[in-house]
């Protein structure tokens, strides 16, 4: 944004500031109205933009246009624009820049930069060629703002934030710390890392914002050079700040690094930076991914000010860290606590109870989404998808699909598995048809789940149809879960044969799940042929897995083979692979 014009002193008595405005805003409540002085429109127009009212903003205009100020005082047209765009009201802002007689380069860079901050960069670059086609050079405010602009678009926004760059640098601009981290930023949203890092190690100046904005980047793509860069401002006793520690935690978190994470955390402590609940929120994320669940709630203790993020990345890591049971406990104590869930909240909580399969608690999560009106949440309502699914009441898992104003692919893959998984294998067929006569394309996913319900339900012929138009019709490569559902699908209408016969044809060698799930058909059918070699396969690519000697095993013990059976067994216990107890793999 361009800079704050000097501050106007304020008037004496707070009766002369009500009459004033009253003035400004209702015109004439007297035969001879007292004229305004037009430092106090610029106080008003300043309140306007601080408090984003557009209603205070329209009225101060239709007050200026009454003694004719907007026609000769370019200062407070610039205060208008200002006030128009930060209320969002960016059409009346344009035409106001159109109608006025004179423009600096700070009408073009409050416009500039009101287009993108609202949302439209594509305006905001227009303007932008606008402003240089009318003669007006740039000044840092609007290159910034049009680089920013830059990053949000497309494909072609990085060779547009190459060329506002390549301006900024013939204007003398190439030792401008604000917009060498403007550029640097719209690299690091497009994805180019390597010309970004090559941009900041060639910056003949650089400040914190620089540092942040790649660990940012390298946090988000490549973690490994996001703790080198960390690393490197270590050496170099760059002022980390809240939001650097944030990020490198984060980082760390995606990567379950805790060695690492425990030397930030050791730097953290020093810097001062403990009370900081963003810092804290990343280190309960940290330590949670790295299943250290007493240190994670140990750092969730410490955060003084707990926000919705520090009690949901809470509830989360004690669900990653196979304690769902303490998840719904620190949900109780949120809502104790006063602290107003969001739609990440509903949607740990909804997993939460999946994974307790908790009919009664997924309910009352449901209750709460409804009264608090994020039942629109697409995210959320996946998530009781997915969680009335897994506790078995499939009827409220499709009420809540079919309330969705929109059903991205993601909805219909869980509606689909969540019909399969509860043994309706034919609704779930007809859900993925539904979805294909809607004009939505199935993804990797989708079509994993459509061929798991054609093998639950024995329907080799959907089976097949839908295998043969994965590629052709819907762009997806079969990979080797697509062809063990295939395999178990044939396999359990007792084709064996054809089962073996598509392995053959894999265009790729096929893995342990393949042969795992022709194993497990030999095993229904009594082919104990076939069923030796899928264990021959599978045991040559993975010797220690215990579900192939399970499987070979209880297949031989099918077969009345019982010699056999207790040789595998017995083999099981001299190479010390064990099977978990309470636990089954067929």
């Amino acid at each position: 944004m361009p800079p704050s014009v000097p501050r106007i002193p304020s008037l004496s008595t707070a009766s002369v500031k009500n009459r004033c405005f009253h003035a400004a805003t209702n015109g004439y409540h007297h035969q001879e109205p007292v004229p305004v002085p037009a430092y106090n429109y610029a106080t008003l127009l300043q309140r306007s933009a601080a408090t984003a009212d557009p209603r205070l903003a329209a009225s101060l205009h239709g007050a200026l246009l009454k003694p004719g100020l907007l026609s000769s005082d370019l200062f407070l047209c610039n205060h208008l624009l200002i006030a128009y765009f930060k209320s969002r009201l960016h059409r009346r802002g344009l035409r106001l820049l159109d109608e006025m007689p004179r423009r600096n380069a700070v009408s073009w860079s409050v416009a500039i930069a009101g287009l993108t901050q609202g949302d439209q960069p594509r305006e905001a670059l227009a303007l932008f060629r606008r402003m240089r086609l009318s003669g007006c050079p740039p000044n840092e405010f609007a290159l910034a703002s049009a680089l920013n602009a830059s990053s949000f678009l497309g494909a072609t926004g990085t060779g547009r934030a190459r060329q506002l760059y390549a301006i900024a640098v013939r204007l003398g601009f190439e030792s401008n710390v604000f917009l060498m981290n403007a550029f640097l930023a719209a690299m690091v949203r497009h994805g180019h890392l390597a010309d970004a890092a090559q941009l900041f190690d060639d910056a003949c100046v650089r400040d914190i914002v620089s540092w942040n904005t790649l660990l940012a980047g390298f946090a988000r793509h490549w973690c490994e050079h996001g703790w080198i860069l960390w690393r490197r401002m270590v050496r170099e006793a760059v002022g980390a700040d809240g939001f650097s520690f944030s990020t490198v935690l984060s980082g760390l978190a995606a990567r379950a690094s805790l060695s690492s994470g425990l030397q930030v955390h050791a730097q953290l402590v020093k810097s001062g930076f403990g009370d900081d609940v963003y810092v804290g929120n990343s280190l309960v994320e940290m330590y949670m991914k790295s299943k250290c669940l007493v240190d994670g709630t140990r750092a969730f203790n410490e955060i003084r000010c707990k926000d919705v993020v520090s009690w949901t990345e809470m509830a989360a890591g004690c669900l990653h860290c196979g304690e769902p049971a303490k998840a719904i406990g620190i949900f109780s104590h949120m809502m104790l606590d006063g602290v107003m869930p969001n739609s990440y909240t509903f949607s740990t909580a909804a997993n939460v109870c999946a994974s307790l399969t908790d009919l009664n608690e997924g309910r009352k999560v449901h209750g709460y989404v409804i009264k608090l009106g994020d039942d629109s949440d697409v995210g959320v309502s996946n998530a009781l998808i997915d969680m009335y699914a897994k506790c078995g009441s499939v009827s409220c898992a499709y009420k809540v699909f079919q309330s969705m104003q929109q059903r991205p692919v993601i909805s219909w893959t869980a509606m689909i598995m969540g019909f399969a998984q509860n043994g309706l294998a034919r609704e779930a067929v007809e859900v993925f048809d539904d979805m294909l006569l809607k004009g939505m394309t199935p993804n990797y996913v989708t079509l994993i789940c459509v061929l798991y319900a054609c093998s639950q339900g024995g329907f080799v012929d959907e089976g097949w149809i839908y295998f043969n138009a994965m590629e052709d019709k819907f762009g997806v490569q079969p990979r080797e879960d697509h062809y063990a559902c295939m395999v178990d699908l044939l396999g359990k209408a007792d084709r064996i044969e054809e089962a073996e016969e598509l392995i053959s044809r894999m265009p790729f060698r096929p893995g342990v799940l393949v042969w795992q799930a022709l194993l497990g058909a030999s095993r229904l059918h009594g082919n104990e042929a076939a069923g030796r070699r899928a264990a021959k396969h599978a045991l040559a690519l993975e010797k220690d897995d215990p579900s192939t000697y399970m499987l070979l095993s209880n297949m031989l013990a099918g077969r009345y083979n019982w010699d056999s059976a207790g040789r595998v067994r017995g083999l099981m216990g001299d190479t010390e692979i064990m099977k978990l107890p309470g636990s089954s793999w067929f």
